[in-house]
């Protein structure tokens, strides 16, 4: 297995870092480090701020207050980053079409292409789908397929927003296998995820998070056996924060 090397952009640091959107508070003072390992999966009920972190670390939204920094640098084009969003669009074109678009994006030479998607489109499981109108697969497939345009960078960190929301388990495992294998390569993964079971099998650390503040940041295996607070106490047996 070939590992990738160091990303440049590790750590990705937040010091104090807020988001206000009107007098709305998104994310509060959040502080926080990402750092190279096993996958970072972020936690947390509905409207916690989830999503948003990971907007930020991706580049996507500026911070309101505080400081966010790659790799020790305050500005980082997302050259070397990926997001893949909840529920990803598909372009009118053939599977393997969505990921040489995503390839001509990434500036692969177009004699590349081809052989590249098919790779990709390998890496994911859709092999034998290349020319299936994209709109016309499954929600697990083309879940998958948005996961191999994202992977068409060759990121060295990877953003998943809820990648298995509202996918059957078959679709779930297979979302999962990918994310251990391209971990197991070297790439950071972060995620965030409504379903503790995924946390559980996916996460090396836990950021568990409400009210758009940073609860607690530990090894999954601390969380889930001896969490810190209150609210991570409840939220793990199931019961609902306000």
């Amino acid at each position: 297995m070939t590992m990738r090397p160091p990303a440049l952009d590790l750590p990705i640091i937040f010091l104090e870092v807020s988001i206000l959107a009107q007098d709305v508070t998104i994310l509060d003072r959040v502080n926080l480090a990402l750092t190279a390992g096993a996958p970072t999966v972020l936690i947390g009920p509905n409207g916690a701020g989830k999503s948003t972190l990971l907007r930020v670390a991706m580049g996507l939204l500026p911070a309101s207050r505080g400081l966010i920094t790659w790799g020790g640098r305050e500005s980082s084009p997302p050259t070397q980053r990926a997001i893949l969003f909840q529920r990803p669009a598909m372009l009118r074109r053939s599977a393997a079409g969505n990921v040489r678009y995503a390839l001509a994006s990434a500036g692969v030479p177009r004699a590349e292409r081809a052989d590249r998607a098919a790779e990709l489109l390998a890496q994911v499981g859709l092999e034998g789908l290349e020319q299936r109108p994209a709109r016309r697969l499954s929600g697990g497939e083309q879940q998958r397929l948005a996961l191999a345009r994202a992977l068409a960078r060759n990121p060295d960190i990877l953003f998943l927003d809820e990648p298995t929301a509202s996918l059957d388990p078959a679709a779930t495992k297979a979302i999962e296998d990918i994310v251990r294998s391209i971990a197991k390569r070297g790439m950071k993964v972060v995620m965030s995820t409504h379903d503790l079971g995924q946390a559980k099998r996916l996460a090396g650390d836990i950021v568990f998070m409400h009210r758009g503040r940073v609860v607690e940041n530990s090894p999954a295996a601390d969380f889930f056996s001896a969490p810190r607070t209150e609210e991570a106490r409840k939220f793990i047996a199931g019961e609902l924060l306000v």
